[in-house]
């Protein structure tokens, strides 16, 4: 029987993916530096999430590794942290990372002095060193050697380190304000992306390429503001494209979390809840624009995965789901050409060619390059587009395709499923509420109300404490962490969406609450804007977010809330709250316009006189 260490008594699944290593793992907390202070040890802190592919295979290489293990336990005092239970400790760690090596993702890896100071910053590393990179073996090695052999030069190097990053650290989260309000980063804004589109395969990068819908939201708004037709078409190429590709999960619906190359062919293919919900919201308003059917389809689809999949019985939405099952990414999801061939024997041949379909595979191992002989179903276009070149009835197709569809489904089912993180987070559900609100008003589907308002209810009744202030996260009956301000944040953004629904005013009585208690425990009264977290003191700095990355920051989402409360309630004090914020960050904004658009949306408001509620 394996041993367990201390993550056993967690609730985090990522947590307890790693009960039973053979690694000495804490949980952060004092106990870890207490331990860390008492035996002049340094840290090895490793942060990520439980359906993050890269952080299985580190974990199978080096904390399954019993050699590895002896090592890291030896050399460090080691934490693991869930960024999704953490996102405040990820915050200023992922900083440190980006100070040191100018880039960043999961799994993160930092080395940490026994008062919490950085001096070493990476992502996956790989057990032994390889390429000029340095393996988890030799850090261990190197940081014994300084440490236990005394080697005070070495020493006294990383200390300096230590300063200089501490230094840099505390600026990353200062930013630039102004004292005027123009409309100019909405304009540059609007030139950048524009010039950074892809027009063959949309998205707004090379590989790998993100949704990145908040981008595609915001464009929407400059559309209905300016009427450029460019603008419209580059979010249409966008969205279509992604549904058409490997992305799209078009046997089960639900999009994987992003690309690995320029097409939308390769995903990593783990699902996340705020990817479907920022996602439903852009192809409701590109729906709402267009009037085309294709748009609002995939809004339900993407709703259905979720109410199917993503949903516990008493209505909250879990996180996500994995990428790998059966310790191989993508398994559940992908497909052989013999496999294929049996099961739509049934079906017209050109089956196999609309879903790309190949003896050799198209799906190949993002590291090496070769192909694996299984195949990422995709269309290459929306099945409509195939309609018309086919020259048959677009209602036809699509009813054989459902056909088709339902068998691979019932099919896949029976596989092994991945791993789903059935952790409900407050911001989380916050986003799909207001994802299914819209839903339900667009598309005047009583079930989505249904659902955004069983979801708002768990969480007003679990999640709040007995003075009605939120928690982060529940699992197994256990709500815990205290609330960051983008808990607040997009809580009340869904709060907002409920009542912009069905006119409902406890939906409004709420929100404005929960706005009081971000700006009363979140507020930075000096500088402006809201504080990731409450003043804990148990990270080096105090983080507070801008950046709109894979989810807006709870900056640029009160921005957008406290403009709607102003239009729904004409009270004076949110347009001043607003603009307060919006002049708070304006030359930082202005500096780099497309890393901000969530922001840019609330600012055109602001600036525009647009009603946004």
């Amino acid at each position: 029987m394996k041993t367990t260490n201390r993550l056993i008594n967690e609730k985090s699944p990522y947590l307890l993916q790693h009960a039973y290593n053979p690694v000495d793992w804490y949980p952060w907390g004092d106990a870890a530096f207490s331990r860390a202070k008492s035996e002049d040890k340094p840290v090895f802190l490793s942060v990520g999430y439980a359906t993050c592919h890269w952080c299985h295979v580190m974990e199978k290489e080096s904390f399954e590794n019993p050699e590895a293990a002896r090592a890291l336990n030896e050399a460090f005092v080691c934490i693991k942290v869930d960024r999704e239970e953490r996102p405040d400790i990820d915050a200023v760690y992922m900083a440190a990372c980006h100070l040191i090596t100018g880039r960043g993702g999961w799994p993160l890896t930092a080395l940490l002095t026994p008062d919490k100071q950085p001096f070493f910053a990476a992502t996956y590393i790989p057990l032994r060193s390889r390429f000029g990179q340095l393996g988890v073996l030799d850090i261990c090695a190197r940081i014994t050697a300084i440490w236990t052999e005394n080697l005070l030069s070495q020493r006294q190097k990383i200390m300096d380190a230590v300063s200089e990053i501490g230094e840099r650290l505390s600026r990353s989260f200062e930013y630039k304000s102004s004292l005027y309000l123009d409309t100019s980063p909405l304009y540059a804004a609007d030139a950048e992306i524009t010039r950074r589109f892809d027009s063959q395969f949309g998205g707004f990068e090379p590989a790998p390429k993100f949704p990145s819908p908040h981008r595609l939201l915001f464009l929407l708004q400059q559309y209905e503001l300016n009427r450029n037709a460019e603008t419209l078409a580059m979010v249409e190429t966008t969205l279509s494209s992604m549904r058409a590709g490997g992305l799209w999960d078009h046997v089960g619906f639900g999009f994987h979390r992003y690309s690995t190359d320029k097409q939308w062919l390769l995903p990593h293919f783990e699902k996340m809840l705020y990817d479907q919900a920022l996602l439903a919201l852009a192809f409701l308003e590109t729906y709402r624009i267009s009037h085309k059917t294709f748009y609002a389809q995939t809004a339900e689809e993407i709703f259905t995965y979720v109410l199917r999949d993503m949903t516990s019985e008493a209505g909250a939405f879990f996180t996500a789901e994995d990428a790998d099952s059966e310790g191989e990414e993508g398994r559940f999801y992908v497909w052989t050409r013999e496999e294929i061939h049996r099961l739509l024997k049934p079906f017209p041949d050109h089956w196999e060619t609309l879903l790309k379909v190949s003896a050799n595979g198209n799906f190949h191992d993002e590291a090496t390059g070769r192909k694996s002989g299984v195949n990422i179903l995709h269309t290459g276009k929306p099945l409509y587009e195939w309609a018309r070149r086919m020259h048959v009835p677009e209602a036809d197709l699509l009813n054989e395709w459902e056909d088709v569809r339902s068998l691979l489904f019932a099919v896949r089912t029976k596989r092994i499923h991945p791993l789903k993180d059935d952790k409900v987070l407050t911001d989380w559900n916050g986003l799909m509420i207001a994802a299914l609100a819209t839903g339900a008003r667009i598309l005047k589907h009583p079930g989505y109300a249904q659902a955004a308002t069983s979801a708002a209810d768990f969480i007003l009744q679990n999640l709040c404490d007995a003075n009605g202030r939120l928690f982060h996260r529940y699992r197994e009956g256990n709500a815990g962490v205290l609330a960051y301000s983008d808990d607040y944040a997009w809580m009340i953004f869904g709060l907002l969406s409920l009542h912009q629904m069905d006119g409902d005013t406890r939906w409004l009585k709420e929100a404005i609450r929960f706005q009081s208690i971000l700006d009363s425990d979140y507020r930075d009264r000096k500088q402006g804007g809201y504080f990731m977290s409450l003043d804990r003191n148990d990270l080096p700095v105090r983080p507070k977010e801008l950046y709109d990355g894979a989810m807006p920051s709870a900056n640029s989402v009160s921005l957008v809330n406290l403009t709607c409360l102003h239009a729904l309630t004409a009270d004076k004090q949110w347009r001043d709250e607003a603009i307060f914020i919006a002049k708070s960050f304006f030359d930082t904004v202005k500096s780099q316009p497309s890393a901000h658009t969530f922001f840019l949306t609330g600012l055109s408001a602001v600036l525009c006189g647009e009603d946004l509620c």
